[in-house]
């Protein structure tokens, strides 16, 4: 069962969170991660050179699950995976996501840069596709530990203005578990 790790990322964290993600999500016993991102704002859309290729419309309809993540900009979530986003609207018409889990991850250069508002803005677009859409509890200890990033609504993690503070253990624990959560909930579902 292959659960997509749908992300966009500039200095590196978000894309870091997105790997944990898929980590937990390879915990799981027949249960696969497929990393995809999307191109910058008027970036060519010839594949990139390294890294996971660029999401096609079909890498999500073929998903049993979704992890959406990207920066916070201005509380929101980055224009090209918004600009993505808005490109989806043929499987919304079909509902060929409906019904599917999904979860959100966020990093951000501030403390209080907005990490849970932009996680929000990433859930509203998959709830109107029909998307079953879950979180962390607060059974999971790291959210009462972590001091940095960590949320009820998603993994968050804050990075810094120069994106150079490194993912802390607790918001590694809180990407793993997400991740592990996405699968095991899309493995019942199925």
């Amino acid at each position: 069962m292959d659960l997509l790790v749908l992300y966009y990322s500039v200095g590196g964290s978000v894309r870091r969170m997105a790997e944990l993600v898929a980590e937990g999500i390879e915990r799981v016993p027949g249960a696969r991660a497929r990393l995809r991102t999307v191109p910058g704002m008027g970036s060519e859309k010839a594949m990139p050179d390294e890294g996971p290729p660029y999401c096609e419309l079909n890498d999500l309809e073929d998903c049993a699950g979704l992890a959406l993540g990207s920066p916070t900009r201005f509380g929101n979530m980055a224009a090209p995976l918004k600009h993505f986003l808005d490109g989806t609207s043929l499987l919304w018409h079909r509902g060929a996501l409906a019904g599917k889990p999904a979860c959100v991850f966020t990093s951000t250069a501030s403390m209080h840069g907005g990490q849970e508002t932009t996680l929000v803005s990433m859930m509203l677009p998959l709830l109107h596709h029909g998307m079953l859409v879950l979180g962390l509890p607060y059974t999971q200890a790291e959210i009462n530990a972590t001091r940095s990033g960590g949320t009820p609504y998603g993994a968050s993690h804050f990075a810094g203005l120069a994106d150079d503070i490194p993912i802390s253990a607790e918001e590694r624990a809180l990407c793993v578990a997400q991740g592990r959560r996405l699968a095991e909930l899309a493995l019942k579902l199925s």
